[in-house]
């Protein structure tokens, strides 16, 4: 490739990088506005089925007085000898008026529907909208990565580019992935929880006055409230940084785990511990925790078992991780990277650590993974 050649290459992928990013912003912008155009309408459907309730509530109400009004001027029309003529006149009068009154109800009642099919079907749109703007930012950010990785040797090692992008590509990926995964388990739980504890705060503020025991009621829900969504951030905080693995090793914070996976799927779980455990680097324990995690993942969600075995086993010079199921299973003869992205990433672990992973599956019998990870 000629000098020539390589600044305007150089020049070209700069301006590509330069318009995807504002691309990127752009895009990121429309997220931003839709999700609290989103945010807007969701608390505007919330309010327009009170409405529509509390209308509800007030037309059986309606219906009934209604109904005893009809019945009374019926008797008065009847009983002339016992009724007076202004007893019919008012009793055809207020007939008449909660009629009147039923309809108009009716019709706000039916008014109030409307609008809230609407504004779910807009609601309904919205999400779409912040789902695909959200999916495009990942994707641009996949794009940027595959871009910018070494760029300022892109002329003179673009073969060795070609080779890193597909690996370099899948962490940025997976890294966006864990963002949005982040992002999305705040903002669906501990933020909504905390907006919860705001109007139940506001609830108990006005009612601190009026209603004393309903307010005590309120603030004991609120309590509960509050202790679910801190329990929510110490999970998701968990999941970021397992911090008991740096106070209480490896072997107790993998049985923590395994009792959640429990806890979570009903899976009849077992551990055990062969040799006696021994504190290893910091990055070893985290590698074979994330991997140990991965594992357990895939047995929740894909692999339909009833049981899991973890066993951890400590030599003088290795340390093994075997995580073994009774689920499906899978075929296992082909290429792990192409099956399985969280089979792939436990394989990099592994191979980042020097270690060696093996994987065991056959259909409808089960998988069985094991690690091997050098101490020494």
């Amino acid at each position: 490739m000629h000098n020539g050649d390589a600044k305007m290459l150089d020049q070209i992928i700069k301006r590509t990088i330069s318009a995807i990013e504002n691309s990127k912003t752009q895009i990121f912008d429309i997220y931003e506005a839709a999700q609290k155009e989103m945010d807007h309408v969701a608390l505007d459907v919330e309010r327009v089925k009170r409405n529509t309730v509390d209308l509800i509530t007030k037309v059986d109400e309606l219906e009934k007085r209604e109904r005893q009004a009809r019945i009374r001027l019926m008797e008065v029309s009847r009983n002339f000898t016992k009724y007076t003529e202004a007893d019919i006149r008012q009793a055809y009068e207020e007939a008449n008026q909660l009629q009147i009154e039923l309809a108009v109800t009716r019709a706000k009642e039916e008014a109030l529907r409307r609008q809230r099919t609407e504004l779910e079907l807009r609601l309904r749109k919205l999400r779409e909208t912040v789902d695909k703007a959200e999916h495009l930012v990942s994707q641009v950010g996949v794009v940027l990565g595959y871009l910018g990785n070494e760029m300022g040797n892109v002329v003179n090692k673009i073969e060795s580019l070609q080779q890193q992008q597909v690996f370099g590509g899948k962490i940025i990926k997976a890294q966006e992935e864990e963002r949005r995964r982040v992002s999305r388990e705040i903002h669906d739980g501990p933020a909504q929880a905390m907006a919860n504890v705001v109007f139940r705060a506001e609830v108990c503020e006005r009612l601190i006055d009026n209603d004393i025991e309903r307010a005590k009621v309120e603030l004991r829900e609120l309590r509960g409230q509050v202790r679910s969504c801190l329990q929510e951030t110490r999970k998701i905080i968990f999941d970021l940084r397992p911090m008991a693995i740096d106070d209480l090793g490896l072997v107790a914070t993998i049985r923590k785990l395994v009792e959640s996976a429990k806890e979570q799927s009903g899976l009849i779980t077992e551990i055990r511990v062969l040799g006696d455990e021994k504190r290893l680097n910091s990055y070893i324990e985290i590698g074979l925790f994330r991997i140990v995690q991965e594992a357990l993942t895939n047995v929740q969600k894909h692999a339909k078992a009833t049981m899991v075995i973890v066993l951890l086993e400590y030599s003088f010079k290795f340390v093994s991780v075997v995580v073994e199921d009774d689920g499906k299973g899978f075929d296992a003869s082909g290429d792990i990277g192409q099956e399985s992205f969280g089979l792939m990433g436990m394989r990099e672990r592994a191979k980042i650590l020097n270690g060696d992973i093996n994987v065991k599956s056959e259909s409808n019998a089960g998988t069985k993974i094991t690690v091997r990870i050098p101490i020494r």
